[in-house]
């Protein structure tokens, strides 16, 4: 996802916030919307793509606790390219600290984009504004409408600026939708349709806040899983409402309206069942429905929410996961040296999203000394990187694979333990993974945490069905599924939970070392003979 700046600050800051020493001053965060109307035309066969390139000025000047501070900070950013229209509505946002004591200039400059170069010299310019911060934020909703200027005698068109506190919010939402009986809209095909998220208004409007992907040439969609903080779909209002629009793509931008709906995060979160199944409205046929099939929320670790909440009395899911099922293999690893890694992060500094990444942080060596080693470098890992979605478990699967590929004469077997909330991103790349795997000394435990569905889950377990890719059935079952949930104690005895969990997950892995085992005719080594020769002598009395 694109624009993630609202990832890396605090969301309100306060004058408890102040720092005398380093001069840091309390802000409000306020997230900026940028629309624009009936943009110049420039392109002879086709409308404009415009790209707003944004320079925004800040010039503080505070005096507080009796120190005067004078900041000027310069902010670079630019939204997406949207093609073939001269009335865009960008879903890239801005991020910006709000002081209500100051003046802050902004600057907003419009490009059509002609090709892939970065130098916006090479494009077109469309014209641009001046306004303050305050402007917007003093308007009537937040919300400034001004005219483009910038070049002589034209007419530039306008654009729209809008501008919401932003919440104390920082859950992320990984959500996967599809649809069936959709509107055919292609003359010589079916449809290429897309969603549109909006959230609502006070005002009544709606503000742009996620496009999917186009599923091309079908009326039955599946969209790939997408994460967006919450705070993007309500702002923390669980009750507010989100409006979803589905069209068919055209490649000149004059996409055709499919149909739309409206939800809200509240309804959203209880997951997939049948109020989450919506109709369209004014859309024909009226058998076409939208369903959502999977949603799981990210929260922050330190709030009781998250299922990686630190809980300082007691060991969250994933913590007793770890430790039920790692304290029993680690007996059969003679060094107690494990690798351990995350998926589904960004990682500082830059804050890419990873999907292989060692939770004590060194890249050269993410091994961790038993099991206390690994919950510790669990419980750091929290504190530095950032939740995120999509969630791909091929890379690790991959990785661990490369490590059974090296060592096939039977001399060591892998086990991969997978903790997981059940949400899957790349479930047809982890079935490749796993079939490869299959043929390798290894073996995969996927242990899930949480309420969520784990069909995805069942499904790559194959006790009843063996899994396949590409027409290539697994060489071996290697994977055991169990969810969590089903081996709580209703006493809260964790203890007992554990040693459940532990005794069901590990009940395959003897089965599927032998028959690797067999499979590559690798016979046990023999027995060592005992001999009267080989104790040691005693010293005579």
């Amino acid at each position: 996802m694109e624009g993630d700046v609202m990832d890396k600050v605090e969301a309100t800051a306060t004058v408890r916030d102040f720092d005398p020493i380093s001069g840091s001053i309390p802000a409000t965060k306020v997230e900026i919307t940028v629309s624009c109307r009936n943009l110049l035309d420039r392109d002879t066969f086709s409308k404009s793509d415009p790209c707003k390139f944004s320079a925004f000025t800040m010039i503080i000047a505070a005096q507080i606790f009796l120190r005067e501070i004078l900041l000027r900070i310069w902010f670079f950013g630019r939204t997406e390219v949207i093609d073939n229209t001269l009335n865009p509505d960008f879903v890239r946002k801005y991020i910006l600290d709000y002081f209500f004591e100051e003046k802050q200039n902004l600057r907003f400059d419009v490009y059509d984009i002609d090709s892939k170069s970065p130098d916006l010299a090479k494009h077109d310019f469309l014209g641009q504004v001046f306004c303050t911060l305050g402007e917007i934020v003093g308007s009537p909703a937040s919300r400034l409408e001004k005219p483009l200027g910038g070049i002589p005698g034209k007419k530039c068109g306008t654009v729209i600026l809008s501008a919401e506190e932003l919440g104390n919010c920082r859950d992320y939402a990984t959500m996967q939708f599809c649809a069936n009986k959709l509107d055919k809209k292609d003359f010589f095909g079916k449809s290429d349709p897309f969603m549109v998220f909006y959230r609502s208004n006070e005002d009544g409007t709606f503000t742009i806040c996620h496009k999917t992907e186009v599923v091309k040439n079908t009326l039955n969609p599946v969209w790939e899983p997408f994460s967006i903080p919450v705070r993007a779909l309500c702002n923390g209002d669980y009750d507010r409402t989100i409006k979803v629009e589905v069209y068919d793509w055209d490649r000149d931008g004059s996409h055709d309206f499919i149909g739309e709906f409206t939800t809200s995060f509240k309804e959203l979160c209880r997951g997939q069942n049948q109020l989450n199944v919506y109709e369209f409205a004014l859309v024909s046929p009226a058998s076409a429905v939208m369903t959502l099939t999977s949603l799981f929320l990210k929260g922050n670790p330190s709030q009781s929410t998250s299922l990686h909440y630190m809980n300082p009395y007691q060991m969250n899911a994933y913590a007793m996961a770890l430790k039920a099922v790692g304290e029993i293999i680690q007996d059969y690893d003679s060094d107690k040296m494990f690798p351990a890694l995350g998926f589904g992060a960004k990682l500082p500094p830059d804050w890419r999203v990873s999907h292989e990444f060692p939770l004590n942080g060194n890249v050269d060596n993410p091994y961790c000394n038993g099991m206390e080693g690994i919950l510790e470098a669990y419980h750091q890992s929290l504190k530095t990187v950032q939740l995120y979605g999509p969630t791909n478990f091929a890379p690790v699967v991959n990785h661990v694979a490369r490590y059974a590929a090296a060592v096939q004469d039977g001399s060591q077997y892998f086990v991969l333990l997978i903790i997981t909330d059940g949400v899957i991103s790349d479930m047809a790349q982890t079935k490749e993974a796993i079939v490869n795997a299959a043929k390798l000394p290894m073996s995969i435990i996927i242990v899930g945490v949480g309420q969520a569905e784990f069909d995805a889950m069942v499904e790559l377990d194959g006790d009843d069905v063996r899994i396949s890719s590409r027409g290539k059935v697994a060489e071996r079952d290697i994977v055991q599924f169990v969810p969590f949930r089903d081996y709580m104690d209703r006493t809260g005895n964790h203890v007992l939970s554990m040693a459940r969990l532990a005794k069901d997950v590990l009940a395959e892995i003897p089965d599927q070392l032998i028959s690797y085992m067999k499979s590559r005719a690798i016979k046990p080594n023999p027995v060592p003979v005992y001999s009267p020769s080989d104790e040691p002598p005693t010293n005579p009395v």
